[in-house]
C-alpha cells in the first residue's frame, strides 16, 4: 500500500486529541478575557489604552505571525516549533496570571500571541502528515476545526465559571495542564515533519507579512471604533502586502507560494472561506450586542446562549465530513454558503421584541453553514499545497481567518453603525449616545426615568435596524459567493 493510501491507526488518533487541545486553547484565549476585564481593571487600574492592549495584544500578534510561523515550521520542523510554542505559551500564561501591573500584563498577552501563532499552523500542518488518507484527513480537520472555532465561544463561558470561584488570573492558568500534556506526549505521539529541501528563511518576507497583517488588522479595528481613522493603517498594510506578494514571486524559495492562487480550486476555497469568516465574525460581534443591549441579557447568560450556535457548527462539520464521501466538494461548498445565507436572512427578521430562543435559532442556521464550509475549505487549501509546504499553507489559511474576522467586524459593524446613526431620532445628546447603542444606554443613566426609557427604546430600535440591515447585506454576499465558488470548484 502506498503512503498516499495508508490509513492512520490508534497512535495518530490519540495524537489528534493531543493536537486538538492546544488549538482549542489558542482560540479560547482570544475571548477568555471578556468576562475578566472588569475584575482585572479594578485590580490593576489600567488606563483605557492599556486595557485595549490587554484585550487586543494577543490577537494582533497571533494574526501577524501566523504566516511566518507556518513557514518557519516547514523549515525547522513542525513538531519542534509546536513544542517550543507550547513551552512559551505556558510560561506566558503564568506571567499573565500573576502580572502585578497593567504593563506586564500587556507584555504577557503579547508573548501569548507569539506562542499562539505557533500552535494553530503547526497542529494543522502535522495533521496533514499524520492523516494521509483523504477521508481520514477530512475527519481529523473537522475535529480540529470544531475545537478551534468552538474555543472562541467557549472562552467567555470558561472565564465566567472560573471567576465565580477564583481571581481573574485563573483564566490563564487553565492553559498549563494542556501545555504540559503536549510537552510530555508530543515527542512520543507526534511524528516530526519538515521540508527536506527547505531553503533559506527570508527575514525580509517575514517582516513584510507581519507588518502588513498587523496594519490591516489594526486599521479595520480602528474603522469600527473611530470611523475613517483606520484607513491610513489599512492602506499602508495593503501596500506592504503588495510588496510581499511581489517579493514572493521573485524569490526562488518564497515564504508563501502565492502562485497557488492561480489555481481555480485553491482561490475559490480560500475566497469562500474568507467570506464565510467575514460573515461569522461580523454576526458574532453584532449578535452579542443585540442579546445584551436590546434583549437586556446579562453577559454570562448571553455567553451561555451561544452554546446552541457552537452545537450547530459541530453538526455542520459532521455533516460535511460524512457527505463529502459521496457529494462533490463544489456542491457541498455551495450548499454550505447558501445555508449560511438563509441563516443571515432569518437573523434579518428579528426585532426588538424577538425572544432569545428565536434569535439564537436563526443564528444557529448561519453557524450550521459555517460548520459545513470551514473544514472543507481548509482541507482544500491544505491539500492544494505541496506536502513540504504544509506549514505555510496552514499559516495562510489561519491568517485568512484572522483577516476575515477583523474585516467582518469592521464591515458589518460599520454598516450597522451607519444605519444606527441615521435612524436614531432622540434629541440633543452627547456624541457617544448618537454613535453607539452602548453610549445611549450610558447617557440614559443621567436622565429622568421617562426620558431614559424613551432614549433606550429608540436606541434599541435603531441598533436592531442596523443589525438586520447588515445581516441582509451579508446574506446577499454569501449567496453570490455560493454561485462563484460552486462554478470555480467544478471547473478546477
Amino acid at each position: 500500500m502506498t503512503r498516499t493510501q495508508s490509513r492512520a491507526g490508534h497512535r495518530e488518533w490519540i495524537g489528534l486529541a493531543v493536537l486538538t487541545l492546544p488549538a482549542l486553547l489558542a482560540s479560547m484565549d482570544l475571548s477568555v478575557l471578556f468576562m475578566a476585564a472588569p475584575w482585572l481593571a479594578a485590580d490593576l487600574a489600567p488606563t483605557g489604552t492599556q486595557l485595549l492592549w490587554i484585550m487586543d495584544a494577543y490577537g494582533f500578534l497571533m494574526a501577524g505571525l501566523l504566516l511566518t510561523m507556518g513557514a518557519l515550521g516547514d523549515r525547522i520542523g513542525r513538531r519542534r516549533l509546536l513544542l517550543i510554542g507550547a513551552a512559551a505559551f505556558g510560561a506566558a500564561s503564568v506571567l499573565a496570571a500573576y502580572a502585578p501591573t497593567a504593563e506586564l500584563l500587556v507584555l504577557a498577552r503579547a508573548l501569548l500571541g507569539i506562542g499562539g501563532a505557533t500552535l494553530a499552523p503547526s497542529t494543522l500542518a502535522l495533521l496533514r502528515g499524520m492523516f494521509t488518507d483523504a477521508t481520514q484527513r477530512r475527519v481529523a480537520i473537522g475535529v480540529w476545526t470544531g475545537a478551534f472555532t468552538g474555543g472562541i465561544a467557549l472562552g467567555p463561558i470558561a472565564g465566567g465559571l472560573l471567576l465565580e470561584h477564583f481571581w481573574w488570573g485563573s483564566v490563564f492558568l487553565i492553559n498549563l495542564p494542556v501545555m504540559a500534556l503536549l510537552l510530555v506526549l508530543g515527542p512520543v505521539l507526534l511524528p516530526e515533519s519538515r521540508d527536506p529541501d527547505g531553503g533559506r528563511f527570508d527575514l525580509v518576507s517575514a517582516l513584510l507579512s507581519i507588518a502588513a497583517v498587523l496594519l490591516v488588522v489594526h486599521g479595520v479595528k480602528e474603522l469600527v471604533h473611530a470611523g475613517t481613522g483606520g484607513w491610513p493603517a489599512v492602506l499602508a498594510g495593503l501596500a506592504l502586502g503588495a510588496l510581499f506578494v511581489r517579493r514572493q514571486l521573485r524569490l526562488p524559495d518564497p515564504l508563501i507560494d502565492v502562485r497557488l492562487f492561480r489555481g481555480g480550486g485553491f482561490s475559490a476555497a480560500f475566497g469562500g472561506y474568507v467570506v464565510m469568516i467575514v460573515g461569522s465574525a461580523g454576526l458574532g460581534y453584532l449578535a452579542v450586542q443585540y442579546l445584551q443591549v436590546v434583549l437586556e441579557i446579562r453577559p454570562f447568560t448571553a455567553a451561555l446562549w451561544q452554546l446552541p450556535t457552537v452545537a450547530a457548527t459541530g453538526i455542520g462539520i459532521a455533516l460535511t465530513t460524512t457527505l463529502v464521501r459521496w457529494v462533490r466538494a463544489a456542491v457541498l461548498a455551495g450548499a454550505a454558503l447558501l445555508v449560511a445565507a438563509i441563516g443571515f436572512l432569518l437573523v434579518a427578521q428579528v426585532d426588538v421584541g424577538t425572544s432569545p430562543a428565536t434569535m439564537v435559532a436563526a443564528y444557529s442556521v448561519a453557524t450550521l453553514g459555517t460548520g459545513m464550509l470551514v473544514p472543507l475549505a481548509i482541507d482544500l487549501i491544505i491539500g492544494a499545497a505541496p506536502p513540504h509546504r504544509g506549514g505555510a499553507a496552514a499559516g495562510l489559511s489561519e491568517a485568512g481567518s484572522e483577516l476575515g474576522g477583523a474585516l467582518g467586524i469592521a464591515v458589518l459593524g460599520s454598516i450597522a453603525a451607519a444605519v444606527y446613526r441615521s435612524e436614531f431620532t432622540s434629541g440633543e445628546l452627547p456624541a457617544d449616545a448618537t454613535e453607539t447603542v452602548g453610549g445611549a444606554v450610558a447617557a440614559a443613566g443621567a436622565l429622568p426615568a421617562a426620558l431614559a426609557d424613551a432614549l433606550i427604546a429608540d436606541a434599541q430600535r435603531a441598533f436592531t435596524s442596523g443589525f438586520t440591515t447588515a445581516a441582509t447585506v451579508m446574506a446577499a454576499l454569501l449567496a453570490i459567493t455560493a454561485v462563484v465558488v460552486t462554478t470555480r470548484l467544478r471547473r478546477s
